[in-house]
C-alpha cells in the first residue's frame, strides 16, 4: 500500500468533501427548478384560528468552504476570521420596582422611568396609549389627594411621545360629578392638553361585556372597549385612604375602567385581583406626590393630606401597590386584593426579595 503524508491525506479529503457539496449544491438548484407554482392558499396556513405564514422554502445558495491554513505540522488551522464570533449584547438587568424621591412631580418621574430602563422600554413607535389616572371627584382640585397629580399625568404624556407614541389619551369614569368639570377641576386637563396630550370622555356605549377568564369570583364585567384595544395602558393612581379598601392604589383604580362599579363592593378584594387578570397596565406608577391619609376617597379637608414627594413606578402593579402600602405604615398582607392577586400568580409582594432601586432627586 502506498503510504501518503498528513498535508496529502488532509488535501485528499477536503477535495472529496468539495465534490460532495458541489453535488449538493445542483441537486438543490435542480429541485428548485422543477418546484411547481404554489396555489394562492398556498402562502399561508392555519394555526388555532389565525393566519400564520408557511415555513421558508430550503436554501438555494450553499456558502463557501471556509478557507484555511495550514501550521507547521501540516494541520489545517482556522483564521482569525473565521474563529472570531460576534459578541452577544450584555443583558441589562432592571429593577423590579423604583422609588424616586424629593423633587418636582415631573422630574420624580423622569428619573423613575429612567432607572426602568426609559419609557422606550414600554411604548415603541407608532402605539397607541391610554394613561389612566384618578380623576374621580369634580368638586377637588389635586391639593386635597382625591385626583391624581396633574404634572405627574403631564409627564407621562410627554414620556410617552417622545418615545415615538402616535396619540396618547387620558382618561376616567368619575363618580362624583361629571367628566367634563372633573378633568377641568383637578387641572390634569390642562397639564395633559399643554404635553400634546388627549382627554377622552367615556362614552357608556363604549362599555362592553367582557369574559374574566382567570377571574375566581368575578367573571364578567363591563369594560371600556378603548382600554383593552390600546397598545399601551399606564395605570396613575394617586396613594389615598379608602373607606373599604383601606388604600386605593394601581388595582383599585382599574375600577375607572368598568361600568357597574356597586357589584364590586361584594367582596372587593377578590373582584380586584379578578379584574387586575383580565386589564393588565404595561406599567403602574404610583402619585405619592401628596397622599390622602384618611376620609378617602373623596377627602375634601387639607389637614389629612400629607406631602410625601413621590413616585414609585413598577411594571408589576402588585408590587407598586405592596411599596404603596408601606407609606401609611400597613404591609402588603394589609390589603385584601394584594393578597388575593399574589396569590394568582399576577405578581409580586414579598418586598424584601424584589429589586427596589431608590433614588433622592432632590439630594
Amino acid at each position: 500500500m502506498t503510504s501518503i503524508t498528513r498535508r496529502e491525506f488532509l488535501r485528499r479529503m477536503a477535495a472529496g468533501l468539495g465534490t460532495l457539496a458541489g453535488g449538493w449544491l445542483l441537486s438543490a438548484c435542480g429541485a428548485q427548478k422543477r418546484r411547481p407554482e404554489p396555489r394562492p392558499e398556498q402562502g399561508r396556513r392555519v394555526v388555532e384560528g389565525m393566519l400564520a405564514p408557511t415555513a421558508p422554502p430550503p436554501p438555494t445558495h450553499i456558502p463557501p468552504f471556509p478557507t484555511t491554513s495550514a501550521d507547521e505540522t501540516g494541520v489545517p488551522t482556522a483564521t482569525a476570521e473565521e474563529t472570531s464570533l460576534p459578541i452577544a449584547t450584555p443583558f441589562t438587568e432592571y429593577p423590579d420596582l423604583v422609588v424616586a424621591r424629593g423633587g418636582e412631580p415631573e422630574e420624580l418621574v423622569r428619573r423613575a422611568l429612567a432607572a426602568l430602563g426609559g419609557m422606550e422600554r414600554f411604548v415603541s413607535p407608532g402605539d397607541d396609549v391610554i394613561v389612566k389616572p384618578n380623576i374621580c371627584v369634580a368638586y377637588h382640585t389635586y391639593d386635597y389627594a382625591a385626583t391624581t397629580n396633574p404634572w405627574v399625568v403631564a409627564a407621562l404624556v410627554r414620556l410617552c411621545l417622545e418615545a415615538g407614541a402616535r396619540r396618547v389619551r387620558v382618561m376616567d369614569f368619575p363618580f362624583g360629578g361629571g367628566p367634563e368639570e372633573a378633568y377641568v377641576r383637578s387641572g390634569i386637563q390642562e397639564q395633559v392638553v399643554a404635553a400634546g396630550g388627549e382627554m377622552e370622555i367615556m362614552s357608556r356605549f363604549k362599555f362592553i361585556p367582557t369574559e374574566i377568564p382567570q377571574g375566581l369570583d368575578l367573571r364578567q364585567c363591563y369594560i371600556y372597549d378603548e382600554v383593552l384595544n390600546a397598545d399601551v395602558v399606564i395605570n396613575v393612581p394617586i396613594a389615598k385612604h379608602h373607606s373599604l379598601a383601606r388604600l386605593t392604589l394601581g388595582m383599585k383604580n382599574l375600577m375607572g375602567v368598568i361600568r357597574d362599579r356597586p357589584a364590586m363592593h361584594r367582596n372587593l378584594g377578590q373582584r380586584l385581583a379578578d379584574l387586575a387578570s383580565r386589564v393588565r397596565p404595561t406599567l403602574t406608577v404610583v402619585d405619592a406626590v401628596r397622599i390622602l391619609v384618611a376620609n378617602g376617597p373623596t377627602g375634601g379637608n387639607l389637614d389629612d393630606v400629607k406631602k410625601m414627594d413621590t413616585v414609585i413606578a413598577s411594571p408589576d402593579i402588585v408590587a407598586a401597590d405592596s411599596y404603596a402600602a408601606t407609606l401609611f405604615g400597613l404591609q402588603p398582607n394589609d390589603l385584601d386584593y394584594v393578597r388575593a392577586a399574589t396569590a394568582m400568580g399576577l405578581g409580586r409582594s414579598d418586598l424584601d426579595s424584589l429589586k427596589i432601586e431608590e433614588i433622592a432627586v432632590g439630594g
